[in-house]
């Protein structure tokens, strides 16, 4: 992997993910969050010479990572649209999908981007820049309720009334356009000790909004049971609860509300099943990339 791939993004749980879609010469593989290209090239690596992987990244900044290999295909778009795509290229089933559910380095180290309260900058946050509004735009038109409960649903903020009555009357005097100016009128709410791990879950709400992260999550889970062929494996890394939860719940009953569906006999009818424990980053992983901490990966197979 070069400098700039690293600098893009490190992989994280490589190793582990990788295994866990039991690889094979001649099967058919995809990698629903490209990025920066990590866990596709390990996968080109070790799925052999009859093999196809396709990867998915609705990013365009994505697409200077895309290797110079036949049996890659690069799909610019959300992974909400996998069944589409693999009909569109003639796949009805595949034998293993990887999804690493976490924001690329890439995303959070480029000021021009929006993601990170580190560096000042247009409120942006869009992983597609060519279409959908943008953080600023929630947080100039937005109802004072609907402010308070995305921050509360998606960032699990207690002061979230707070800040979106803050936010309200502040942006009657003035539009709130930039990072600086957004961290001006809410870092008040929040006490030195927690101020950045509170931050991060303002701008993780707001993420989350803006991009439909929990619309997109649920269609491609759904999709991925229809994509995958008997015995064939789901490879998912999460990184906060809300994400987590959904996968947990669709492993174990087959959507993401976790309802338990059962037959005339009361067995319980789910399409997957767990193959192992909840993997996440050695205490080495977690020292190298510090952005891996809250990882946890998820493996099951399609029941055939």
């Amino acid at each position: 992997m070069t400098d700039e791939q690293q600098t893009y993004h490190i992989p994280v749980l490589l190793h582990e993910s990788i295994k866990g879609m039991e690889l094979h010469d001649g099967g058919t593989y995809v990698d629903l969050t490209f990025g920066g290209g990590g866990h596709s090239r390990e996968i080109l690596r070790c799925m052999g010479i009859n093999s196809r992987l396709f990867g998915f990244d609705q990013d365009e900044d994505a697409e200077q990572n895309i290797p110079q290999d036949g049996r890659f295909t690069f799909v610019r778009s959300n992974f909400r649209y996998l069944h589409n795509f693999l009909r569109y290229y003639g796949v009805e089933q595949v034998d293993a999908i990887l999804a690493d559910l976490g924001v690329s380095s890439h995303h959070f180290d480029d000021s021009t981007r929006g993601f990170s309260f580190r560096f000042d900058g247009k409120l942006d946050m869009r992983m597609n820049k060519r279409a959908g509004i943008t953080a600023a735009d929630i947080i100039n038109t937005y109802e004072e309720e609907q402010l308070a409960n995305l921050f509360y649903l998606y960032g699990e903020l207690k002061n979230s009334r707070k800040l979106a009555a803050a936010l309200v009357k502040a942006r009657s005097q003035k539009t709130i356009n930039t990072i600086g100016e957004f961290l001006e009128i809410i870092k008040p709410f929040f006490g030195k000790e927690r101020e950045k791990k509170e931050l991060a879950k303002t701008f993780q709400a707001l993420r989350i909004e803006v991009n439909h992260e929990m619309e997109a999550l649920k269609e491609m889970l759904k999709a991925a049971i229809q994509a995958l062929k008997p015995g064939g494996r789901l490879v998912v890394i999460t990184y906060h609860s809300l994400e987590d939860r959904m996968v947990k719940n669709v492993i174990k009953t087959g959507n993401v509300e976790g309802k338990m569906k059962q037959d005339f006999y009361g067995n319980i009818e789910a399409p997957l099943r767990t193959v192992c424990k909840i993997i996440t980053p050695t205490d080495e992983e977690e020292a190298r990339n510090p952005r891996s901490r809250s990882a946890k990966l998820r493996i099951a197979e399609k029941i055939g």
